[in-house]
């Protein structure tokens, strides 16, 4: 019978072997080993329809053969020796312990708080690993119908970084534009931000240099970026471009030092209470 035909088969005792505890089902056989339904229920996932779980059924079946074939085949083939993985699981074991003790003490005792001060001295420390492989920009972008685009309004508004202007634009956008985007206060990739309007910029950092503002329009749309700030590629990053880049660097460190830390003051508890002791071989 074919697997399909026995899984259908299957889930129409599904409900008596649900009842039936003492009277396990079997799905198949190699072997000696047994898969039985109830061990199949077990990870069923929840909230399945029947033909779902058909089709889930007869690829947890396969997978269950396709393993115990390997296992049964690995048990005729290999020798004792290669067969004897206890040194293998007792490695495991240790490193597991271990690694969830180090990772307890972690949580518990390590400080995870980074300064500025602490951004700020790596950053100078380090300026020349921080240098931009492309241009990047904080913009602020509108994409608003012919029919209802004010140039000048918006650029009265976006021209100097005043709240209460901001606060306009914030409406003006969110009632005319058909798309508006407000990134003046982080860094993005210059070439993202110009994907957004037609035509070309030949000299970008000559253009930013000379202008606030870039616009375009088509038959349908004008198209508007205020250039806030801008960094050029070969320039050193901004600390706030890669603020957070450092900390997860000066992160990384404070847990290689808590670690090595731990070994070492572990060896250190374990010296002065007499836990271990060191034998001469060299006699």
């Amino acid at each position: 019978m074919k697997l399909r035909e026995t899984t259908l088969l299957l889930l129409v005792f599904w409900f008596s072997a649900c009842t039936q505890v003492e009277d396990k089902v079997p799905l198949a056989q190699v072997g000696t080993k047994y898969l039985y339904l109830e061990d199949v229920q077990k990870v069923l996932p929840d909230n399945i329809s029947d033909t779902d779980s058909t089709l889930w059924m007869e690829d947890f079946i396969h997978k269950w053969v396709q393993k115990e074939l390997l296992i049964l085949n690995a048990e005729k083939n290999l020798t004792q020796e290669q067969k004897d993985v206890s040194h293998e699981l007792q490695e495991y074991r240790n490193s597991l312990l271990t690694y969830r003790y180090k990772k307890a003490l972690m949580e518990q005792k390590m400080d995870t708080t980074i300064h500025d001060d602490e951004i700020s001295q790596y950053y100078e420390a380090n300026k020349k690993e921080f240098v931009l492989q492309s241009d990047i920009v904080k913009a602020i972008y509108l994409k608003i119908p012919l029919e209802v685009a004010n140039e000048e309004t918006i650029k009265n508004l976006c021209f100097e970084n005043d709240p209460q202007k901001l606060q306009e634009l914030d409406e003006y956008g969110i009632r005319y534009a058909k798309s508006y985007d407000r990134f003046d206060d982080k860094w993005i990739d210059a070439s993202q931000v110009l994907a957004q309007i037609p035509g070309e910029i030949d000299d970008l950092e000559r253009f930013l240099r000379r202008n606030k503002f870039i616009e375009s329009d088509d038959t349908d749309y004008y198209y508007f970026i205020c250039i806030r700030d801008f960094r050029f590629e070969g320039e050193y990053a901004p600390i706030d471009f890669v603020s957070s880049s450092i900390k997860n660097i000066l992160l990384n460190q404070r847990k290689i030092n808590f670690l090595k830390k731990i070994e070492t003051d572990v060896y250190k508890e374990g010296l002065e209470s007499n836990k271990f002791k060191l034998y001469n071989t060299q006699n």
